[in-house]
């Protein structure tokens, strides 16, 4: 059987905090459960931030890239232009 270390933890829930727990438990998860769901969900939201902020870092420093922006964007602008 797998050991699972087990910490408590205390916390303050501000009003906005205490109204979102309140609103989870109403769906039938304990606090426990809604507490661990929520720092679960929010650290994959964090991981996918970090991901899109390297990716449109890469994008940003890609120079061939941009320029083909600038010329698809240029091009465009003519077609509106001409209409």
């Amino acid at each position: 059987m797998e050991h699972v270390a087990r910490l408590a933890v205390s916390i303050r829930l501000d009003d906005e905090s205490q109204r979102a727990l309140h609103a989870l438990e109403t769906t039938g998860l304990t606090r426990s459960e809604a507490i661990r769901k929520g720092l679960c969900l929010a650290a994959e939201q964090l991981g996918r931030l970090e991901m899109i902020r390297r990716e449109a870092e890469m994008v940003t420093a890609d120079q061939q890239d941009r320029r083909e922006m600038l010329e698809i964007a240029a091009f465009m602008e003519s077609l509106r232009a001409e209409g």
